[in-house]
């Protein structure tokens, strides 16, 4: 039977618990994905560096494991999943960005990595990127039979840059996310950059689409960008794609109010083929800003990384990165998981 289509689709939140704010005083924390596994526990992979190296995930980024009894919190550090393994390697000195699946009663680790020479140009409160490092940039996925591991990873990448100069990923692919095809196989969105704006950044920055039958692929690159906006070289980023209530939907991170008046934001968006996407009757999913139960409104810096946790079909948090910035400029950055009404 197909599910109903609900065209008047919205997210809304409750107040967030103070457990459900993960951080560390001297690690910078960054974008998660849960899942449950057969312990009962709630498993997060996320993304850390050490805070005195400055914003370092270009280079020394790399993805570990917490876990909890509750998809709230509090969560506790366990090990880390996908650390160094060697410059020689694609991923080898970095790895970030994870979302985590559950896919035929196999766990799929879905993440970016590159290498380099492993040089950080930056100091806390000054942000430059090894360029090398991300421009190598592509995009991965770990294998396991449970969340606990041990995790295979993989000596190719699952996406990497095309070789045709004039593609839309001709110079990097990176942040996947991913969701199983109602009628059959994997449909993936992950950003690209490309090769024609003659700079070391390249662009413009897009989103691809791919499928493929298998969660580890070979998947299929479609030549046609998703998530644009007219006028903009670097609409949106960071999307979280799923298929719920007769569409496939997208949590999209708007760069600079590209696709509402609220500046930047996370934006809802949504298909029906997954293909073309178009923003939802209720765009607007969050402003940059927290509401915790103690009844204050926090504004942060950044909340990006949208990822929900699905639990029988149904949203039950929505996870971000944020970080605010103190009075030397260096950003202090936590992930938090955001309780979604029923």
């Amino acid at each position: 039977m197909e599910p109903v289509k609900d065209d008047n689709y919205k997210l809304e939140f409750d107040k967030v618990a103070l457990k459900s704010k993960f951080e560390s005083d001297s690690i910078t924390i960054w974008g998660a994905s849960i899942i449950k596994g057969q312990d009962s526990l709630y498993h997060m992979f996320y993304s850390r560096w050490k805070k005195d190296l400055g914003w370092a995930w270009v280079t020394h980024s790399e993805i570990a494991h917490a876990t909890s009894k509750s998809p709230f919190g509090p969560f506790i550090h366990k090990d880390v999943t996908l650390g160094v393994r060697g410059a020689e390697f694609w991923d080898g000195l970095c790895t970030h960005n994870p979302t985590v699946h559950k896919f035929d009663g196999k766990y799929y680790l879905y993440y970016m990595g590159n290498t380099g020479d492993g040089v950080n140009p930056c100091v806390p409160g000054k942000i430059k990127y090894n360029w090398t490092h991300r421009n190598n940039q592509r995009i991965g996925v770990a294998v396991a039979d449970d969340p606990n591991g041990p995790w295979k990873r993989f000596d190719t990448p699952l996406i990497d840059a095309s070789s045709d100069e004039n593609a839309l990923d001709a110079l990097l692919a990176n942040n996947p996310s991913i969701t199983k095809r109602p009628d059959g196989g994997y449909l993936m969105v992950y950003k690209a950059v490309g090769k024609k704006i003659k700079k070391i950044s390249g662009g413009p920055v897009v989103h691809c689409v791919a499928t493929s039958d298998s969660p580890t692929g070979p998947f299929k690159k479609y030549d046609k960008p998703v998530f644009t906006a007219k006028g903009h070289d670097f609409p949106a980023e960071d999307p979280f794609i799923w298929y719920e209530k007769g569409k496939y939907r997208a949590i999209v991170k708007d760069m600079h109010g590209a696709f509402t008046d609220a500046g930047q934001a996370l934006v809802l968006f949504e298909s029906e083929d997954g293909f073309d996407w178009n923003l939802s009757k209720n765009g607007l999913v969050s402003k940059l800003e927290i509401n915790w139960e103690d009844g204050t409104t926090q504004k942060v810096d950044h909340l990006e990384r949208p990822q929900l946790y699905i639990e029988n079909g149904k949203p039950i948090a929505l996870l971000c990165a944020s970080d605010v910035k103190d009075e030397k400029g260096v950003l202090h950055a936590f992930n938090v998981q955001i309780p979604i009404k029923n």
